[in-house]
């Protein structure tokens, strides 16, 4: 409201003029309005340019700067609204369908998006910087050499400040007929170009694993490349990178462009969700259904190799690539408090060490899920599976999410295992894998207590379980044809934690004590037989 009424301020000035400035004035502003709307609209006669500032600084000479400021800006706003937004909109009516988007993935992910927003942002651009040239010729016509000031403020603030509202106007009025299938539009294609880097970025390092393989290349040929002479590998690198390089820069200049209309939370959130999706879909890759070898190491190569390269590369290209020990980087974030080693840069800015800890944690998180999610088959298949039940546990040391391990493994136990048409001896075997498998992630037992009182109180239950387990430690394999023969000694020692813990059960929790007794002595006499042996 102060605002608003400061920009009429002066106009109470006009009491105390005579007749040939009143004239003056008018004829002043007639001119300014006449050479404003020659300026912004119909032919754009840049030529008017100095009429237009002695017009300007006829206003002011009579104190009448921000009745000049009022009306430029109210012409800006109508011209670009009128002229440029619909148009500016009508580039994206294809897409207007988001189900469209989602079952013709091909379309998007294809050259011709990439070339319709190009062409959107780059015409409604150029009417921006046509637009900020006239504000600034606005600004300049103000300038005059005995007065330095506007209203008490230095010209410089007054354009900081004009200048500040005109990029407000911009973004409030797109923002105000903004489509709802603008922001999934942007998804799709920062995807498209995301996947199109990815695939490079998987050359290169397919490209790097070979090289690896290539260290036995004689003299000769070692001599070469020292002269400089390059070899048709290296001429392949080269194009890749250049390939690279200019990917990035296309997408840097959509970015920056998206900035310029006011778009950056709306443009950082599509990026953002188009890079945790590809991870996501990347760390599915890895994971699949082999658990015989660990896969976080990969996960995090293709996080520095393709994500963290492109986030660098962005961050470089629109100025933000400020080191993190740089005196002006500001306030730190405590998650960013130590800087991590990002490829590409020796001091990585606040934004990129932020940038990796959000992509690790997503990481370790997803595999985590993946994990917990099949973690019945791995504890079957154990030890084969052991480098997926090391990748779990350095996961959940990362994530803290154990609580999430011990709710499903029990709910998988209920529903896979403990069931009449199980037999004994599965659960028995089970059982040992699930105390080997947990002690790997829990050595302190904890997790595997809970995880194993429902295993315990399922097989007191089972009027086999001694039998089975004397079986276990007798017949030299386990129980199990395929055995190593050491089941029995894991299970023993559960089943004398579970004994200890019997001497503190009460007489009243639906067993009666000869049975009680019996599991007691049949923990026992299985140790006694352990100590024979």
């Amino acid at each position: 409201m102060e605002e608003s009424t400061s920009m009429y301020c002066n106009l109470g000035i006009l009491e105390k003029l005579n007749d040939e400035s009143v004239q003056e004035i008018i004829e002043s502003y007639n001119g300014f309005c006449a050479t404003t709307n020659s300026l912004l609209n119909g032919g754009r006669d840049i030529a008017v340019g100095k009429e237009f500032v002695t017009h300007v600084r006829s206003l002011c000479k009579h104190g009448l700067q921000s009745l000049a400021h009022g009306h430029f800006l109210r012409s800006l706003e109508e011209t670009f609204e009128r002229t440029f937004v619909s148009k500016f909109w009508r580039h994206f009516d294809v897409y207007s369908k988001v189900a469209v988007l989602e079952k013709n993935k091909p379309l998007i992910y294809d050259d011709e998006v990439h070339e319709v927003l190009c062409k959107a942002l780059e015409e409604i651009c150029m009417e921006i910087q046509y637009q900020e040239k006239c504000l600034f010729m606005l600004v300049h016509a103000i300038e005059s050499p005995r007065d330095c000031s506007l209203e008490g403020k230095p010209i410089l603030d007054s354009e900081v400040h004009l200048f500040a509202k005109y990029q407000l106007m911009v973004s409030s009025v797109l923002m105000a007929s903004l489509p709802p299938h603008f922001p999934e539009m942007l998804y799709w294609y920062f995807k498209g170009r995301l996947e199109e880097l990815s695939t490079i970025m998987d050359g290169e390092l397919e490209d790097g694993n070979d090289s690896q393989d290539k260290d036995d290349m004689d003299l000769d040929e070692k001599g070469k490349q020292r002269t400089g002479e390059m070899d048709i590998d290296q001429s392949n690198n080269h194009g890749k990178f250049s390939e690279k390089s200019k990917l990035v820069k296309h997408i840097g200049k959509v970015v920056h462009d998206l900035r310029t209309l006011g778009f950056t939370s709306m443009t950082e959130n599509a990026y953002a969700s188009a890079i945790f999706s590809l991870l996501k879909a990347k760390v599915h890759n890895l994971a699949g259904e082999d658990y015989r070898s660990s896969v976080l190491e990969p996960i995090k190569a293709w996080i520095q190799a393709v994500p963290l390269q492109f986030l660098n590369a962005l961050l470089a290209y629109l100025g933000e690539s400020e080191s993190y020990d740089s005196p002006t980087a500001g306030l730190k974030s405590p998650l960013a408090s130590r800087p991590l080693c990002c490829p590409g840069t020796h001091n990585p800015s606040e934004g990129l060490v932020r940038w990796r800890l959000r992509l690790e944690y997503f990481a370790y998180e997803t595999l985590q899920d993946l994990r917990i999610a099949k973690l019945f088959e791995i504890i079957v298949d154990y030890p084969e599976s052991s480098p997926a039940i090391e990748d779990l546990k350095q996961c959940l040391e990362y994530t803290g999410q154990h609580s999430k391990l011990v709710e499903s493994f029990i709910s998988a136990l209920k529903y896979r295992l403990l069931t009449a048409g199980a037999s004994t001896n599965d659960i028995l075997h089970q059982y040992v894998s699930t105390i080997k498998a947990l002690r790997t992630i829990d050595p302190t037992g904890v997790f595997l207590e809970a995880v194993g009182e429902p295993i315990r109180d399922y097989l007191r239950g089972r009027k086999d379980t001694i039998k089975c387990i004397v079986t276990m430690l007798t017949d030299g394999t386990g129980g199990n044809p395929n055995g190593s023969g050491n089941a029995g000694d894991s299970l023993l020692e559960e089943l004398n934690r579970d004994e200890e813990n019997q001497e503190n059960i009460g007489v009243d929790d639906g067993f009666n004590i000869d049975d009680k007794q019996a599991w007691i002595n049949a923990v026992w006499y299985v140790f006694s037989i352990m100590i024979c042996f």
